[in-house]
């Protein structure tokens, strides 16, 4: 198994423009930029990519709601208010993989007709914000973002917005009502935040390791990202790991790889003498499972 999104995360200097660029970087959106926006969207759909935040929606399906018979502008919002306890893989990208999450960003910006899009980062993650401010520079020195990005006749600017650290505002429309600077409480739906979202807008919310898949999706293709996983779950997930067991952190796992094989094969399982009793899922928000539970695959939790 080839991982998609942590392949060159221990390489030195991974997260700069001039390593990610010497891997490929940026070749996708190259390419965006001389295709139809439709075409964007539905290679997207194709590729049957789901929502990597928790609701596990189709992205594709999810920009082709945007509505394309209205002058209201439309927005793009990354969502890196990584606040479930227990969870730190968007950190882990936002680290070591800035400008594949920001490659992902512009592309669906491009094929949704976005041209000011916002990353809602936790206000914890001050040395990931930096990193991020860091990415955000050197794309705008590179013409990746601004006006006329390489040569064409689209232009987007991003703008980090940082938290107050409010669990809540890692929900879409308590996270958009933050973003207004109101209180960050849900909104009642519909109207979804598609048709009326920021500033009463059309506005798309897509987390971290969602938009950090989509260059490769564009790169190689639908069909090549479908065989990545199995069944109506394709592609791959990462995975935090903590609490009692030998070897916790992010694990980059093919969709359908049974909890079991991830606890035991790939972290190495509890320590000697011991075995594993329970494991609590989605963080604090989620359940328990135990004894046959831990033989299920990970798409079926």
């Amino acid at each position: 198994f080839k991982p998609v999104l942590t392949e060159h995360i221990h390489q030195k200097d991974c997260h700069t423009l001039s390593f990610y660029k010497s891997i490929g970087g940026y070749t996708a959106l190259d390419n965006v930029l001389k295709m139809n926006p439709a075409d964007v969207i539905q290679e997207v759909k194709d590729s049957n990519l789901r929502g990597r935040g928790g609701a596990g929606f189709p992205a594709g399906v999810k920009w082709g709601f945007i509505p394309k018979d209205t002058n209201k502008p439309k927005y793009l919002i990354n969502n890196a208010d990584e606040s479930e306890p227990g969870t730190f893989k968007d950190r882990l990208l936002m680290n070591k993989a800035p400008h594949q999450m920001l490659e992902g960003m512009i592309i669906a910006a491009y094929a949704i007709g976005c041209q000011t899009s916002f990353i809602y980062i936790r206000g914890e993650f001050y040395k990931e914000f930096k990193m991020l401010e860091m990415a955000l520079a050197e794309a705008y020195d590179g013409n990746i973002l601004g006006h006329n990005i390489f040569g064409s006749d689209y232009n987007l600017d991003v703008v980090i917005h940082r938290g107050a650290g409010a669990y809540i505002c890692g929900e879409e429309t308590g996270l958009i009502e933050s973003l207004e600077g109101k209180r960050g409480w849900p909104r009642i739906k519909p109207p979804f935040p598609a048709i009326e979202g920021y500033l009463q807008s059309p506005t798309i919310v897509n987390n971290v390791e969602t938009l950090a898949s989509v260059p490769s999706i564009v790169r190689h293709g639908a069909a090549w990202y479908r065989d990545l996983g199995v069944s109506d779950q394709p592609g791959t997930k990462v995975i935090s790991l903590s609490g009692d067991i030998r070897y916790p952190g992010n694990y980059e796992i093919p969709m359908g790889l049974p909890l079991q094989v991830l606890l035991y094969d790939w972290a190495g399982g509890p320590s000697s003498g011991r075995s594993v009793q329970a494991v609590t899922m989605a963080g604090l928000s989620g359940g328990f499972l135990a004894g046959p539970d831990l033989e299920l695959s990970l798409i079926h939790i």
